[in-house]
This record gives C-alpha cells, sequence and structure tokens, in this order.
C-alpha cells in the first residue's frame, strides 16, 4: 500500500492546457447563442405552463366549491320545505299528517 502511495505522490500531474486541442473548435465545445435560446425558449414555455395549470387548477377547485355550495343550499331548501309540508311539534309528528305517535309500541 505505502509502496502505490510513494508511486502516486511521486507521478508528476499533467500540466493544462492553455488553449484547445487540435482538431476542436470552440462550437464543438459550447452550446452557443443557439443553445441560448432554446434553453431560454424552454424555460419560458415551462413557466408559461405551469402558470396555466395553476389557473385550470384553481378554476376546477373554485368550481367545485361552487358546486358543493349549492347542492347543501339545494338540500337545505328541500328540508325547509319537507318542514313547512310536514311541521313537527315537540318532536312528534302533527296530526295533519296522518301519524299517532301515541299508540302502543312506538318510540318517542
Amino acid at each position: 500500500m505505502h509502496h502505490l502511495l510513494l508511486v502516486l505522490s511521486a507521478t508528476p500531474s499533467p500540466v493544462p492546457t492553455p488553449g484547445l486541442r487540435e482538431g476542436i473548435t470552440e462550437d464543438q465545445i459550447t452550446p452557443g447563442l443557439w443553445g441560448f435560446i432554446m434553453t431560454a425558449f424552454f424555460v419560458l414555455a415551462t413557466t408559461l405552463l405551469i402558470v396555466d395549470m395553476v389557473r385550470r387548477i384553481r378554476r376546477v377547485r373554485y368550481r367545485a366549491q361552487v358546486e358543493e355550495e349549492r347542492q347543501a343550499a339545494a338540500a337545505a331548501a328541500d328540508i325547509e320545505a319537507d318542514e313547512v309540508r310536514h311541521p313537527v311539534e315537540d318532536g312528534r309528528h302533527s296530526v295533519q299528517d296522518g301519524s299517532d305517535t301515541n299508540r302502543p309500541g312506538t318510540k318517542d
């Protein structure tokens, strides 16, 4: 193990070259102007799609909330209309609906 560390410490590290290797141009290693434009386009398109998606989800959630409130109001109106048609006095049915709660075997 010590021999390997000694060899690695004695081996000189390569000196970085100041420029590009021969045969390679800057256009081959960087995206350039068109790469920047395409990246900016994708970022902008993604941002707009996310904003649109959030808006649509919020609209669907709002519509569901309004529908629930409408159904609750309709149910309350139905209950109120039923109470008007069949009034209840002291927890017992009135004589108007024809039921007799004073019969034996009926629960209060």
